[in-house]
C-alpha cells in the first residue's frame, strides 16, 4: 500500500487521538496537499519544524496502530468479505434459484460497518 494512502488511513483511525495541531498539520499537508512552507507560514514555523512535526505525528500514529492494530483488523476483515462475495457470485451461478438476496444484503451491512 502506498506510504501516503496508509497515513491518511492510519488517520481515518487514530486521527481522534491527535492534539488540534497535529491534525490541523497533517490535514493541510496529506488531505488538502499543502506544501510544507505553506502550512508553517500562518503558525510562523519553518518548513523543518512543519517537516518534524509531521515525521512525529506519523510516527505517533504508527504506534497507535502497533498497539491496537485496528487497520490491519480493518484490512484483514475487507478482505475477508472480498473472499465472500466471490463465493457468493460462484453461488449464484451453480444455484440459480437460490435466495442470495439476503445474503447480499448482509455483506452490504458488514461492508457499511
Amino acid at each position: 500500500m502506498d506510504e501516503r494512502l496508509y497515513s491518511t488511513l492510519l488517520y481515518d483511525f487514530y486521527g481522534g487521538l491527535l492534539t488540534d495541531k497535529q491534525k490541523e498539520m497533517f490535514e493541510s499537508y496529506y488531505l488538502n496537499d499543502l506544501s510544507l512552507r505553506e502550512i508553517g507560514e500562518p503558525f510562523g514555523i519553518t518548513r523543518q519544524a512543519v517537516s518534524d512535526l509531521l515525521k512525529r505525528t506519523k510516527n505517533l500514529l504508527a504506534e497507535y496502530e502497533a498497539r491496537l492494530g485496528l487497520v490491519a483488523r480493518h484490512k484483514a476483515l475487507s478482505a475477508s468479505v472480498e473472499a465472500l462475495e466471490e463465493r457468493l457470485g460462484t453461488l449464484r451461478k451453480s444455484h440459480p434459484d437460490g435466495n442470495w438476496d439476503e445474503v447480499l444484503r448482509n455483506i452490504e451491512e458488514i461492508k457499511e460497518l
